[in-house]
């Protein structure tokens, strides 16, 4: 349940959020309904994020896997359940998403994916424990414009998910959609549970 009301009072500012996150996203992010009990907070964040959504030196699959490790070694189900649906929107392996929190016994992951998993996790951790080692073959690997990018979107979503896990916020089924589209074409030859599963029968 979360610890902060979710029915902050309706300002100007967060009607416009209200209006862009149901046109975007096809509802209102909790996140935002939290953040706006303290107006100045929420546009604070806001122009951060966009400022965020323009870096461009990491290649996006390794940015997403580096959200998707940190958000899960804190345990934010709202930003792995986002997390999920937003990355499989941009073209994301679903499958290297979904394995995430088990990702060194998958078979889904090239040796850079999971330096850069082993990254976000080591720099999640309270103290941080990045290696010398580890961030020199990244470093090396990525150049340093993509690696200094990796630290600062791997802190980034620390900041995220600590927030949205201290306020107790929890997955809005975002998740659910993506494995939702698939069930049709699963369920070939069965049309009826097909159309019931779709929400169309």
């Amino acid at each position: 349940m979360a610890r902060v009301s979710l029915t902050p009072p309706r300002t100007l500012l967060l009607r416009v959020v209200e209006w862009y996150s149901r046109r975007t996203y096809g509802k209102v992010l909790d996140p935002g309904r939290a953040l706006a009990h303290n107006p100045r907070v929420l546009w604070g964040d806001l122009r951060f994020e966009q400022s965020v959504a323009k870096w461009d030196r990491l290649d996006a699959g390794l940015k997403a896997l580096a959200v998707m490790a940190s958000a899960t070694s804190i345990g934010c189900s709202w930003c792995v359940d986002f997390g999920f649906w937003e990355n499989t929107e941009r073209g994301v392996d679903p499958r290297k998403l979904r394995d995430v929190p088990l990702w060194r016994d998958s078979d889904a992951y090239t040796p850079l994916e999971r330096d850069v998993m082993e990254y976000a996790e080591a720099m999640t951790a309270t103290p941080p424990v990045v290696t010398d080692e580890l961030a020199e073959r990244l470093r090396a690997r990525l150049g340093e414009p993509a690696f200094v990018e990796l630290t600062a979107v791997a802190a980034v979503e620390n900041l995220r998910s600590r927030i949205n896990a201290a306020f107790g916020l929890t997955s809005q089924g975002f998740k659910d959609s993506c494995d939702l589209r698939d069930l049709p074409r699963a369920a070939a030859g069965r049309p009826e549970e097909g159309a019931r599963r779709s929400g169309t029968g």
